[in-house]
């Protein structure tokens, strides 16, 4: 199984810590913020892992290496100037092959299992939804009988966890897009599918995030 990690974000609300360090190699209880996710994926079953890279990208691939050391095989796409989550995944599709691959991104903490949906033959994507945060009361989308739609009541976060298609992307240009309207396209024609987790989640955006995470795994509430 294939996944890709996000991690080449400028991390701008995380300044000053991410003027020096990529917001992935920043720490929480331990580890950095990419290394959870290796473990995570590793004991899932996934083995192939994509990473984009572009602020300070070179320290990411420096401190990871081919990933042998996680149980893995790692593999690097560069973009240079970041290129936007769309742009990002589209440009990394050689590596991701043509089967159904997970997406999450670098900067957020989670504990869904990330165990592969079955994906129906229609859809071209499902995404894991999570309670709204206090700093993002509107949500992003709705949920209804497992289906995600744009617009509608009872809206969640979209928790930046993701399986795809590639044929979400394959048709776009190369360049700098993002994810958001390619996945409203397949939401209007009723192609995504989606569920609610209901366990810990964490957008790790700022100073004061990464320390609430820091103090959950120093805890041990994982």
């Amino acid at each position: 199984m294939r996944a890709m990690i996000l991690a080449a974000g400028r991390g701008e609300r995380m300044r000053p810590l991410t003027d020096h360090t990529p917001k992935p190699l920043l720490m929480a209880g331990g580890r950095t913020l990419i290394e959870h996710h290796l473990l995570r994926l590793a004991q899932a079953g996934y083995q192939d892992i994509v990473i984009n890279l572009a602020h300070l990208g070179e320290q990411i691939q420096t401190h990871l290496g081919d990933g042998a050391r996680f149980g893995l095989r790692i593999r690097y796409s560069p973009e240079g100037e970041a290129l936007e989550t769309g742009g990002g995944i589209r440009r990394a599709l050689p590596l991701l092959g043509d089967k159904t691959f997970l997406v999450i991104n670098g900067d957020v903490w989670c504990d869904h299992p990330l165990t592969p949906p079955p994906l129906a033959e229609h859809d071209l994507a499902h995404l894991v939804l999570v309670d709204n945060p206090g700093h993002h009361p509107n949500g992003d989308f709705a949920l209804a009988h497992g289906r995600v739609h744009s617009e509608g009541a009872d809206r969640l976060t979209f928790s930046g966890i993701g399986w795809y298609r590639p044929e979400l992307f394959a048709d776009h240009a190369e360049g700098r897009f993002p994810l958001a309207p390619l996945l409203r396209a397949a939401m209007a024609e009723d192609r995504v599918s989606g569920e609610h987790h209901h366990g810990r989640w964490l957008d790790v955006g700022t100073p004061e995030r990464l320390a609430q995470l820091d103090a959950w795994l120093v805890a041990g509430e994982e």
